[in-house]
């Protein structure tokens, strides 16, 4: 059984299985699932003056679930 790279916390939960959600929390080395506002964070960041001069990068907000 694979999981995906990161998992959020989100309505879709709700629909899976508690032995599929428990899987997945335990590939995650942080212990938790992420939050949306951490995506939404990062993404205003990038998008506003402070992130202009970030270029060419991986911002892995995975929880420590991917690896490379």
């Amino acid at each position: 059984m694979q999981s995906p790279p990161a998992v959020f916390r989100s309505p879709l939960l709700a629909q899976m299985k508690q032995d599929f959600i428990d899987f997945m929390l335990s590939k995650i080395l942080m212990g938790r699932f992420g939050e949306l506002e951490e995506v939404t964070s990062l993404i205003r960041w990038l998008a506003s003056d402070e992130g202009s001069f970030s270029t060419a990068a991986t911002f892995d907000i995975s929880g420590g679930r991917t690896t490379y």
